[in-house]
């Protein structure tokens, strides 16, 4: 495979935002891959950048005004005041977006690295961005939802529409990308292709799992109808059974729509083992989705999004960066600061612990080939009328950073000059220091709605 330029956009202070204690967000996954990035010497073939912090006028280019100022104003300690715009935006104690130290902060460094990767693949500067902290895809224009506040994906898909008649956004994490398909759900110009968990929760409540959209029959509507691509799935999906929907329904999408440039959203929730997912996929499962979609060579930003055991996200989009690299990592987990938390075999990979797959392959070869057909009856790749482009602006070109990134481990505030204190946000309460992979270990419950 041909060596590809990669860009990779980090912030040292990414990892020490805390949504609060037993929330399943938990961005410190984020320095655990960092660190893994780090140890394994990816980095040096990375070009690696300290991305710009979004601004709010960046930011309502999809949102609506008054939403960002909200959330650009809110914090912990003056929240009294905005009662009433938080119930009407969905943020607060009694929803799964709460208001924390940092909120807003958190919301500009990932879009504005998502931003960034788009205006560096816009100028041909790299062949594919990386940004680990990006993939918020449940934000809506003036709502919070599912964690998920600034809507980083939607941003940068609108700087690469600047430069690209098409672009393709593909999600394979486990919850639906709802708030990027329901964005674009009314143009041609942006294909959304999700893999997803459909249909009731098995704990019990018999809750749609969420956010409870996704249906297969839900294709666009007016002129984009057929550009809404949704595969819903059932617990257990495995990596042979992705494999056998995935690869046929992204290779058509690219024969018929013809894409200029990609997104790819590798939410870790898919994976087994993860607090609140209900697919089995192995790490190397998980991977070949990305190298398959590397393969076609198109420019590509690269983004996280769910997955809360976070050793294993960390794990995954270390693995992943390697498959983007076109390098082979060692299956033993180098020393690093963050050492203990992959004991007790201090490994890369691990086997998925048994598990039932609810999904009938007649069924999944049904819902493949209804998608097909569907696709096969498109007009072909819708066409544009392309404008030339305003240069980027100065302040969201990103900076390049040191080589050798977040060494230390401490995040100094830029305003006081003091090394800002870490939360002990590693494991969820309750949650053993390693996952139990054995023969016998159950499989995780489903806890309620993430990204």
């Amino acid at each position: 495979m041909v060596k590809q330029r990669v860009s990779y956009f980090y912030d040292t202070d990414v990892g020490h935002f805390y949504y609060g204690p037993g929330h399943p967000m938990k961005p410190h996954r984020l320095k655990l891959a960092h660190h893994l990035i780090l140890s394994t010497g990816l980095y040096r073939k990375l070009d690696v950048y300290r991305p710009h912090l979004a601004s709010p006028a960046e930011m309502t280019r999809f949102h609506n005004d008054d939403y960002v100022q909200f959330l650009s104003r809110v914090t912990p300690e003056t929240v009294r005041p905005f009662l009433q715009q938080m119930t009407q935006f969905n943020v607060g104690e009694c929803t799964d977006c709460p208001v924390y130290d940092g909120l807003f902060e958190f919301q500009q460094i990932a879009s504005g690295a998502s931003i960034d990767g788009a205006v560096k693949l816009n100028h041909g500067a790299t062949d594919i961005a990386i940004n680990w902290s990006g993939g918020l895809h449940h934000a809506k224009k003036s709502e919070a939802s599912g964690f998920c506040y600034i809507n980083d994906i939607v941003l940068a898909i609108l700087e690469l529409l600047k430069y690209h008649a098409r672009v393709l956004y593909i999600d394979i994490d486990i919850h639906h990308g709802d708030g990027v398909e329901e964005a674009f759900y009314t143009t041609d110009r942006v294909m959304t292709c999700s893999f997803h968990k459909h249909g009731v929760t098995d704990d019990g409540r018999r809750a749609a799992y969420f956010p409870g959209t996704g249906a297969g029959d839900e294709v666009g509507h007016g002129a984009s109808k057929g550009y809404a691509v949704n595969f819903p799935l059932k617990d257990g999906m495995d990596d042979a059974s992705y494999e056998r929907v995935f690869k046929p329904v992204v290779s058509k999408i690219m024969e018929v729509y013809r894409p200029e440039a990609v997104v790819l959203r590798c939410g870790a929730g898919s994976l087994a083992g993860d607090r609140l997912g209900r697919f089995n996929l192995s790490i190397k499962g998980h991977g070949e989705l990305v190298k398959f979609v590397r393969g076609f060579d198109l420019p590509t930003l690269v983004l996280g999004g769910g997955g809360y055991t976070i050793r294993n996200v960390a794990r995954c989009w270390a693995y992943e960066t390697s498959l983007l690299l076109g390098e082979e990592l060692a299956e033993e987990i180098p020393y690093n600061d963050f050492f203990e938390h992959y004991g007790p075999d201090y490994k890369l990979h691990w086997t998925p612990p048994p598990m039932e797959n609810r999904n009938d392959p007649k069924e999944l070869d049904r819902l493949r080939d209804s998608i097909l057909e569907n696709l096969a009856a498109l007009k072909g790749a819708p066409s544009v009328q392309i404008q030339a482009a305003a240069p980027a602006p100065a302040d969201a070109a990103p900076a390049p950073a040191e080589p050798d990134p977040d060494k230390s481990g401490q995040a100094v505030d830029a305003k006081t000059g003091g090394v800002k204190a870490e939360h002990p946000a590693e494991f969820a309460p309750g949650e053993p220091a390693a996952m139990d992979t054995s023969a016998d270990a159950p499989a995780p419950a489903a806890l309620g709605p993430a990204q």
